[in-house]
């Protein structure tokens, strides 16, 4: 089996915690990913702002993925390559999401915008991303910077079918994937945690065989599609399972720590 020369993880359900927390066993397991000499970086449907505080904890130096890998930033946050949404796309899913009646945000490289401070789940992402939303009574003047739209419900069965009437109604124009079950998210068209995978591998000579991959959503298939090695954290969907080489613990069980433990036995 070819050594492992680099991980690439999510974030939310994987590194995290449910409560957003780092624990000391993930921060423990990615200096052992540094002491072996392995590489590591991380990917996500979060925004740039929402990456930041990761950085250092991890001693993270190579290019991370925001928007679902849409933008590819340094460790000091800066754009290496960026993607937007074009604005009478992004203008259609704003108008299907009110159609779904589920709140919304606009993301743009620097910014959270939502016109409701009050959205049910604007603490939990404030909380996420540690930055808080700018409120604004349109979108309108910001749909020429678009990163991402996110739609927000509670109702996991009504987000799945604004996915399913979301990605009829984009078509090829964007992407349209649940990050979460209550969390659906638009970015750009042409670019996933694969062509993150791509982007990386290219940028640092490493084939696909010798990346190791971490996740457990359905946006983080495309990256175990190119990854060697891919984990499944234990929360994830039987269907995410299905789709991984491994299935570890879930992330309330360190189970990110146990999927590191594994790379360094498989190197």
């Amino acid at each position: 089996m070819t050594r492992i020369a680099l991980v690439v993880s999510d974030v939310d359900g994987t590194l995290l915690t449910k409560d957003k927390i780092l624990t000391d066993a993930a921060k423990a397991a990615v200096r052992k990913l540094h002491a072996a000499g392995v590489g590591f970086t991380i990917v996500s449907s979060r925004p740039t702002i929402g990456m930041g505080f990761l950085i250092e904890p991890l001693s993270i130096t190579l290019p991370v993925g925001a928007f679902n890998g849409s933008s590819i930033v340094d460790d000091k946050l800066r754009p290496i390559e960026q993607h937007l949404i074009a604005p009478a796309v992004a203008q259609r899913s704003l108008d299907m999401l009110d159609a779904f009646g589920v709140d919304i945000w606009l993301f743009t490289n620097e910014r959270w915008y939502t016109r409701n401070p009050d959205g049910e789940y604007v603490p939990h992402e404030k909380r996420a991303i540690k930055a808080d939303p700018t409120i604004i009574p349109d979108f309108t003047p910001h749909l020429a910077s678009v990163c991402k739209i996110v739609g927000a419900s509670s109702d996991a069965a009504l987000l799945k079918r604004c996915e399913v009437a979301m990605r009829e109604a984009v078509g090829t124009e964007a992407t349209a994937v649940r990050s979460q079950t209550y969390y659906l998210d638009i970015t750009p068209p042409g670019h996933d945690k694969g062509t993150f995978m791509d982007a990386i591998s290219r940028r640092l000579g490493i084939p696909a065989a010798a990346v190791a991959t971490i996740g457990d959503m359905e946006n983080d298939l495309p990256m175990f599609a190119k990854s060697g090695v891919s984990f499944a954290m234990g929360n994830a969907a039987d269907g995410i399972k299905q789709h991984a080489t491994h299935v570890t613990e879930s992330n309330e069980r360190d189970g990110f720590a146990a999927a590191i433990e594994m790379v360094l036995q498989l190197g």
